[in-house]
């Protein structure tokens, strides 16, 4: 049992280290083309997964075909042109995919720079690639046109960009700092009506809201406590109710995932707190398109947690004992396919990507087990 516990405590302290709005919504001006339109619906659609190898020696994208099945092929590769770090982010959305499925977002955190891909039905073509306006980009939050990226080396920062045509362009004066020059940054991402941009810090245990101009420019940010340790990564629903997760420094058994309003003024309104996964370091966190379910993986148990998300934003867990489905060692990203039917998981023990049939009452059935992705391989885009 100590050896156990001590396995799990070490790859839970190895991946933390690396591991609807209140008022009538109105969009920024920056708002251009955030329909789902494309998203393949029907329950015999095919699509892929996106998966950054983050190597050293040249970061590439690798493109699963995903068959009408749920069960991937390939992968081909498209380099990004930058590097990565070769190892772990402590992130979640290191690779985006625009909810209109044209545009790939990519961050090379190992030369400080973000790709974006135009996405086509052979695969993808770099179309840019710039600064990412500060040190070691681990996360992309997308609205639309407009892009902001995280930083989270150095003393961290927000930066703006806009998606024009098939270029970035950095957006004057919209670089923000984080709530603490020791953050340990971990998301980026908008609230669904684009008025918002929330930032995990899992140093400081930290959840910060930025507000978004009209011009696309970030204000704040108004730094809250989050409810439980370790905020890592986090999800919104349709509504605007959102789930983060906990994952108490990677403690045994600790785990949690909490939800929240965003009000006005970026104020924090816990709806559920700290509901227990009952594994360990729960990271990163997924939402059905229809609501109604949240996944977190739970990088330190190997498990993935499936929750009930209701209406009011309460969390209930799927499963008396937090497992709703098994993957491999040291699962990492989740992504679900764009009709919600197919659930992906990065596994970075064995370099491994496990997928699953999503049925009903949100359980987890097992299909296939991909292996060959490498390993340092970081974020993960499905459709």
């Amino acid at each position: 049992m100590k050896t156990l516990w001590r396995a799990t405590a070490v790859m839970a302290s190895i991946v933390l280290a690396g591991c609807a709005e209140a008022g009538t919504p109105s969009e920024p001006v920056i708002s251009a083309d955030v329909s789902r339109e494309g998203f393949p619906e029907g329950t015999g659609a095919p699509g892929a997964v996106f998966v950054a190898s983050n190597a050293v020696n040249g970061n590439q994208v690798m493109r699963f075909a995903r068959a009408a099945n749920g069960n991937l092929s390939g992968p081909v590769l498209f380099a990004t042109g930058g590097a990565g770090t070769g190892g772990g982010l402590g992130n979640q959305s290191g690779v985006v995919l625009s909810d209109n499925r044209r545009w790939l977002l990519v961050v090379n955190a190992g030369s400080n720079e973000l790709s974006l891909f135009r996405v086509t039905s052979g695969g993808l073509v770099l179309v840019d690639r710039v600064s990412s306006g500060g040190v070691r980009p681990v996360s992309v939050a997308l609205f639309g046109s407009l892009v902001y990226v995280l930083n989270a080396g150095g003393t961290g920062n927000l930066s703006g960009f806009l998606l024009t045509g098939d270029r970035l362009k950095p957006l004057s004066n919209s670089t923000r700092p984080l709530s603490s020059a020791a953050a340990g940054a971990a998301q980026a991402g908008f609230s669904p009506n684009g008025r918002r941009l929330v930032v995990t810090e899992k140093a400081t245990n930290t959840i910060s809201v930025y507000s978004i101009g009209s011009d696309g420019r970030a204000s704040g940010p108004n730094a809250q406590p989050s409810r439980g340790a370790t905020p890592f990564g986090f999800s919104f629903d349709r509504s605007g109710i959102l789930v983060v997760s906990e994952a108490f420094g990677g403690a045994p058994g600790a785990a949690a995932l909490s939800s929240y309003r965003v009000l006005d003024g970026g104020v924090l309104s816990v709806l559920s707190a700290s509901v227990g996964t009952l594994q360990s370091a729960a990271c990163w966190v997924v939402i059905t398109p229809n609501g109604r379910y949240a996944y977190t993986s739970n990088t330190g148990s190997g498990t993935i947690s499936g929750f009930a998300l209701g209406g009011t934003g309460a969390l209930s867990r799927l499963d008396t004992d937090g497992i709703t489905g098994t993957a491999g060692v040291g699962p990492i990203d989740l992504a679900l396919s764009g009709n919600g039917r197919y659930l992906y998981s990065l596994n970075s023990g064995p370099g491994s990507i496990s997928a699953f049939q999503v049925g009903g009452g949100g359980s987890l059935s097992p299909l296939s087990v991909t292996t060959g992705v490498p390993a340092g391989a970081n974020g993960m885009a499905a459709y």
